[in-house]
């Protein structure tokens, strides 16, 4: 990595944080857990197919995404709709969403969330969601709540790249 005082950094993203859960598969995080990006979130997601990229959600600011390889399922708003290499999706603050991978290869989504102050989620109750993993216990504003059930994620080396 290539960083200078001022906040700016250059990574690749085999030298970055990698992190893998049973539940929510791989993710990449560009950013230093103790000192994150404080505007805005930016990731990447390996997504098996099954598999949810977390729990079914809707947050008070905008996040986008962008699939770079493979195909997924968006569940958005009570609807599913399939996705493939290269679609673009916006959510406006207050969409409810979450993605699982679908295919026979993993699938990489590109996302990014704006910050805001003060941060507010909320994970309603969705049959599909549940249908898929994605559900939360219960619906609640607590993320601690929403993943009780979860083991948490944990530090891995960088997978093959490109996949």
């Amino acid at each position: 990595m290539l960083q200078e005082s001022d906040g700016w950094q250059v990574i690749n993203i085999r030298d970055a944080r990698w992190y893998d859960s049973d539940e929510f598969g791989k993710v990449c995080s560009f950013e230093d857990p103790k000192n994150p990006f404080p505007q805005t979130g930016v990731r990447i997601n390996l997504l098996e197919p099954g598999k949810p990229n977390c729990r079914y959600h809707r947050e008070g600011a905008q996040e986008d995404f962008l699939v770079l390889s493979g195909c997924c399922r968006l569940l958005i708003n009570g609807q599913e709709k399939q996705l493939k290499a290269w679609d673009y999706v916006h959510c406006p603050p207050g969409v409810s969403h979450v993605f699982v991978g679908d295919g026979d290869k993993p699938c990489a989504i590109l996302m990014i969330g704006h910050r805001p102050e003060t941060h507010k989620l909320y994970y309603p109750e969705n049959e599909l969601a549940r249908k898929y993993g994605a559900a939360s216990p219960e619906p609640t504003d607590n993320p601690h709540v929403a993943y009780a059930d979860v083991t948490p994620r944990r530090e891995i080396t960088a997978p093959e790249w490109p996949l």
